[in-house]
């Protein structure tokens, strides 16, 4: 297990390679102090690590925490499996998670966007709550698959859909411009909007429909969160409809439900000081609960 040194912002972060399901090599970079509580940061469907920029450059998290942000299975510096196999398998993506935790000590808070909150569901399957300090979905599906309340796809996502998964070049890309454009609210700098797009589309056309094409519901799995969880949404998100976010937080007991107003789908991208803040607070409180 090899690790580079790189830097993000005027933070140093380090580059290592962990060994995931059935074999995967995932790319993982860690900020902040190593033996620190830590976070683990879970991008979503045909993203990169690079989505978490702006929080592995906090001092304020990297001082006190271990930031770890993987790339997921087929994304960025990650291996690619073979998509007939490597996407459709819930233990698979669970024991991806549980590498990265095994990277960084136990227990941690758990964190995921979008599709990475599909894959916390896939980790709690196999392993339960029993390592999480605590879970936050930030602006998350928690299921996939057509008419699961807890996938509920927005108007910028149901849009771009036709487009984002076909192997021309022309198509995709032009789908992924207009995906990008109704991600945010708010504008984004064209140096973030187009690394987006060109995450996505490192992203084979094979994995990103492969992902798509997974069918699970996640109700039964959400009731037995024992953990303090925090579900995190833009209220103007039009890639995950604010209704998964009421879906996720009814099926969690005690869930506490934080709304970000005139945001979109990137709540730590758009709102970043306020989002840090928030995921500071909820971190120093689980971490001191569970010392």
């Amino acid at each position: 297990m090899g690790q580079v040194e790189e830097h993000v912002s005027d933070q140093i972060t380090t580059l290592h390679q962990v060994v995931g399901g059935n074999g995967v090599r995932l790319a993982v970079r860690t900020a902040g102090p190593p033996g620190a509580p830590a976070i683990v940061l879970l991008h979503g469907w045909a993203q990169s690590s690079a989505a978490w920029s702006a929080q592995l450059a906090d001092p304020k998290l990297t001082g006190k925490y271990r930031l770890a942000a993987p790339d997921l299975r087929g994304h960025g510096a990650s291996d690619v499996p073979d998509p007939d196999g490597g996407y459709s398998d819930a233990e698979a993506w669970a024991d991806d998670v549980a590498a990265v935790i095994d990277l960084v000590g136990r227990p941690v808070v758990l964190v995921g966007w979008s599709y990475g909150g599909a894959v916390i569901t896939d980790y709690l399957r196999s392993f339960g709550d029993q390592d999480l300090a605590g879970i936050v979905f930030a602006s998350a599906a928690t299921e996939v698959g057509r008419d699961r309340p807890g996938a509920g796809p927005g108007t910028a996502m149901r849009a771009v859909v036709p487009y984002v998964n076909l192997e021309d070049l022309d198509m995709a890309a032009r789908g992924f411009t207009e995906f990008v454009r109704g991600m945010a609210e708010t504008h984004l700098p064209g140096e973030l909007s187009q690394r987006i797009v060109g995450d996505a589309l490192r992203v084979p056309w094979e994995v990103r429909r492969a992902m798509f094409r997974r069918d699970f519901d996640s109700s039964g799995v959400l009731q037995l969160i024992n953990v303090p969880t925090l579900v995190a949404h833009g209220q103007l998100d039009a890639v995950v409809d604010p209704s998964v976010a009421e879906y996720t937080s009814g099926k969690i007991p005690g869930a506490e439900l934080r709304w970000f107003p005139k945001t979109g789908h990137m709540p730590f991208a758009e709102r970043t000081e306020e989002f840090d803040e928030m995921l500071l607070e909820f971190t120093d409180r689980v971490m001191g609960a569970s010392e």
